[in-house]
C-alpha cells in the first residue's frame, strides 16, 4: 500500500508538471494529451473492456468521485454502497442520497440510496440506472427508432461491526447482494422499416452479483483530539456473479461475458483533523477468461476542510493508458449535505471528457446514539468525582450504570477494576489490623 501511495504521488505530479507545461509553452491540449499517453502508456490494457456489465465501473458521483474513487478504505458517506458493503455498520447517520452523473456524450447515470443502522448492526438498498439515448437510421438517413439502452441495478446491504468498543472499533463486515437488467431497445426490420416487437429481448440480459467487505478503523500517530479513529483499512471484492442473456427465447438463458469484478484494498488517513488522503489499488478480474490479465486500477484522494460545513476535494485516477483528474466541494446545510464533482477524463475516449456529477445526502440522524453516548461520558465523569473522593463504591455503581448503555465502553471497566483493587486493599489492610 506505501508503494502505491508512492506511486500515485510521482505520477500525479507528472500529469501537473505536463498540464502547466503546456499552458507555459502556448502546447495545444492534443499535443498534452499525446505525451501524457505516451507516459502512462506502461497502464495501457488492451483487454479491458471484455466484461459485460460496464456501468458497475461508474461511480455515482459526489464526494466519492471527488476522490478519485478512492473510497474502499474511507467509506464515509453512503456511497460505500458501491465500495465497500461492510461500512453501513460504521455510518454515523442514517442517509438518503440522490445522485446523477453525466458520463460519455449522452450517457448518465442516476442513482438513489438508502442506509441506516441500529447499534452495530445496518442495513441499506440502492437502485442505479444508466441510459443511452438510441436512435436507429435506415440507408436513407431517415430516423426510423428511437429509444434507450439501459443497465439498470439494484441491491441491497447488510453489515455488522464486532467487538467495537471504545479502545477496538471493531471489525465491520458486510455483503450486498444485486440483480442487474440490461435493456436493449427494439430494432425494425431493413425490409419493411417495422419494429420488431421484442427483437431487442433476445439482446438483453439478467445479471446477478454479490459484493463483499470487511474494515478496520483505528488510531495511528494521532496528535488531535477526536472520537473518530484517524485511520481506515478496507478490503473488498465487488460484482462477484455472472450475467445471462437469452430473455424470452426459446432456448433458454445461456450465460454471458464476466461481469467486470474488482478485489479492492484501500486506506484512509486524517493525519491533521481537517485533511483527509486516501489510496485504492483495484485488481479486475474477468472469471469466465482465467487467461486474461487485467491490470490493476491505482487512485487516490484527498479532502481539505475549511469549516464545519465546507470541504474542498480532489482526485487523481490512472485507469488505462491516460489519468483522470477530478476536483470538487462539499456543502453541507440544514442536514442536507450537497457535493458537486468536475472530472477531466483521459480514460474513456481518445478526446478529453469534461464531467459533471453531482449528489444531495439527507441526513436524518443517528437514532438517539449520540445522546447516549453523551450519557455514558457524564455517568463516567460521576464516577470519577466519587472515586477522587475515596467513594469506591458509589463509583462502581455509577459505572456500571454507565455500562449498561454501552458494554463496552472501556474507560468505566477499567475504573471499575481499579475501584475494586482499591476496595479489597482496604479490606485486606482492616483485616490485618484486626488479627494483630
Amino acid at each position: 500500500m506505501k508503494f502505491a501511495a508512492n506511486t500515485l504521488k510521482k505520477l500525479i505530479f507528472l500529469t501537473f508538471t505536463l498540464l502547466l507545461s503546456a499552458e507555459f509553452y502556448g502546447l495545444s491540449f492534443s499535443d498534452v494529451q499525446e505525451t501524457i499517453s505516451d507516459v502512462f502508456s506502461f497502464s495501457s490494457d488492451s483487454n479491458e473492456g471484455s466484461t459485460t456489465f460496464r456501468s458497475l465501473l461508474i461511480p455515482y458521483g459526489g464526494r466519492s468521485e471527488n476522490m478519485g474513487s478512492a473510497y474502499t478504505g474511507l467509506s464515509d458517506d453512503i456511497s460505500f454502497l458501491q465500495f465497500n458493503p461492510a461500512a453501513g455498520s460504521i455510518q454515523k447517520e442514517t442517509q438518503l442520497s440522490v445522485f446523477h452523473n453525466s458520463w460519455i456524450a449522452d450517457s448518465k447515470l442516476d442513482s438513489i440510496a438508502f442506509t441506516t443502522r441500529t447499534g452495530n448492526f445496518s442495513w441499506g438498498t440502492l437502485l442505479s440506472c444508466f441510459y443511452v439515448p438510441f436512435t436507429e437510421y435506415n440507408l436513407f438517413g431517415d430516423r426510423v427508432a428511437s429509444s434507450y439502452y439501459s443497465e439498470t441495478v439494484a441491491g441491497i446491504n447488510g453489515s455488522y461491526n464486532f467487538l467495537a468498543g471504545y479502545n477496538f472499533k471493531g471489525i465491520a463486515l458486510g455483503s450486498t447482494f444485486k440483480t442487474a437488467l440490461r435493456g436493449m431497445p427494439d430494432y425494425t426490420d431493413n425490409n419493411t422499416n417495422e419494429i420488431i416487437s421484442h427483437s431487442g429481448l433476445s439482446q438483453s440480459a439478467v445479471a446477478f452479483m454479490a459484493d463483499f467487505g470487511i474494515m478496520m478503523q483505528f488510531n495511528f500517530l494521532k496528535y488531535y483530539s477526536s472520537r473518530d479513529p484517524n485511520v481506515r483499512i478496507g478490503l473488498s471484492a465487488m460484482n462477484m456473479g455472472a450475467a445471462f442473456t437469452g430473455l424470452g427465447s426459446d432456448e433458454g438463458l445461456k450465460i454471458d461475458a464476466g461481469l467486470p469484478a474488482l478485489f479492492c484494498a484501500g486506506i484512509s488517513l486524517r493525519p491533521v483533523k481537517p485533511v483527509l488522503i486516501s489510496v485504492d489499488i483495484k485488481q479486475p478480474v474477468n472469471f469466465f477468461d482465467a487467461s486474461t490479465y487485467l491490470i490493476p486500477y491505482l487512485q487516490s484522494g484527498i479532502a481539505i476542510q475549511f469549516t464545519s460545513f465546507l470541504s474542498v476535494l480532489g482526485g487523481f485516477e490512472l485507469k488505462g493508458g491516460n489519468p483522470k483528474i477530478s476536483a470538487g466541494f462539499e456543502f453541507e446545510t440544514m442536514k442536507i449535505r450537497f457535493n458537486a464533482n468536475y472530472s477531466l477524463d483521459l480514460t474513456t475516449s481518445f478526446n478529453p471528457v469534461n464531467k459533471i456529477s453531482i449528489s444531495a445526502k439527507v441526513l436524518f440522524g443517528d437514532k438517539g446514539r449520540s445522546l447516549i453516548s453523551d450519557k455514558v461520558d457524564e455517568l463516567y465523569k460521576t464516577g470519577l468525582i466519587y472515586y477522587s473522593q475515596g467513594d469506591w463504591q458509589n463509583a462502581i455503581n455509577t459505572w456500571n450504570q454507565a455500562l449498561k448503555l454501552n458494554k463496552r465502553f472501556d474507560p468505566a471497566i477499567l475504573g471499575i477494576q481499579s475501584a475494586q483493587l482499591q476496595i479489597d486493599m482496604f479490606k485486606m489492610i482492616e483485616e490485618s489490623l484486626q488479627l494483630d
